[in-house]
């Protein structure tokens, strides 16, 4: 067994065990290491302690439940493992900033911490060959964008260590909240807007250092003389891209664990591999037409070899 096959072996066996008391013992007993070894190895492979990774789990899980059911806070709580509702409470706002009833009551989107998948950091595929991991499928090639897309949205400045997947933070997912503003506002340009195509475009060019701009917007179909106000136009310019392919089971998924999965091993594992470095941006294209699958793209634009430092 591969190093990273016992780690991934533990991650499976603490999903199915969240809602009973886990040990760092009993982990390493089941993949046949020393506790030393393993925690060694766990801290390496998660980038968390093994037990700061159970805890975020078990909260990540509370949230669901927050979210989808009426459970009291104090049953959930008790249910994954928390002793109290002190405890729990204090758990809860270190991690996300909020507290558990102020979650409830605003449901604002926040970055949990999912269940990583470790071989993909192992695994490197050629351009055009499908790569199946857990639940999602992706796929990178290279396109040729012959004309520039315009968008039509809204954007803000984020804080790169307080998100996911490059920060590793939890806390409030600011470009996720910033979708929901689109969505709730977007009614008043959707008459120049086509529907079936949006666009997350993070950039950090010209932004002071450890923020980021993030824009949220849908393909322009048709330009109107005036862009209704609070709203800005970004381009997809026109040029060579590289282009990671996600499928999910379905769009929830596919705007979370999948993206956060598909951003770790294009920007983490494919690129550096291949030696290439990219312009300071990303944009996610979501599709919104297919019926029997959730998918998007990440485009990144390679810089030039002469460019490359």
């Amino acid at each position: 067994m591969h190093a990273y096959e016992a780690i991934e072996q533990s991650l499976t066996f603490i999903e199915e065990h969240l809602t009973k008391e886990i040990s760092t013992e009993e982990l390493a007993n089941t993949v046949g290491l020393s506790p030393f070894y393993f925690q060694r190895l766990f801290k390496r492979l998660v980038n968390k302690p093994v037990q700061e990774y159970v805890k975020l789990r078990r909260l990540a899980k509370v949230i669901e439940n927050l979210k989808s059911t009426d459970q009291r806070i104090l049953d959930v709580a008790l249910e994954y493992g928390f002793s109290s509702h002190a405890n729990f409470t204090r758990a809860f706002k270190e991690t996300y900033g909020i507290t558990p009833e102020s979650y409830r009551r605003d449901l604002p989107m926040l970055n949990t911490f999912d269940k990583p998948e470790v071989s993909m950091n192992y695994v490197l595929i050629d351009e055009g060959v499908p790569l199946v991991v857990g639940n999602i499928v992706l796929e990178i090639k290279r396109k040729t964008l012959e004309k520039p897309e315009i968008y039509f949205g809204l954007e803000t400045e984020v804080c790169i260590s307080e998100q996911m997947p490059v920060g590793e933070s939890t806390g409030v997912d600011v470009p996720g909240q910033l979708w929901k503003r689109y969505h709730m506002e977007k009614a008043s340009i959707a008459a120049n807007l086509n529907t079936t195509v949006e666009m997350g475009m993070s950039h950090a060019e010209g932004t002071a250092q450890n923020l980021f701009t993030y824009f949220a917007g849908g393909l322009v179909q048709n330009i109107p003389d005036r862009l209704q106000d609070g709203f800005v136009k970004r381009e997809l310019s026109a040029g060579e891209y590289i282009v990671c392919r996600v499928e999910a089971e379905n769009f929830e998924d596919l705007v979370t664990v999948a993206l956060d999965q598909a951003s770790k091993y294009l920007f983490g594992t494919w690129l550096q591999h291949h030696s290439l470095t990219t312009e300071p941006f990303s944009a996610e294209k979501y599709y919104r037409d297919a019926e029997d699958m959730a998918y998007m793209e990440i485009w990144v634009k390679p810089l030039p070899l002469k460019n490359k430092s």
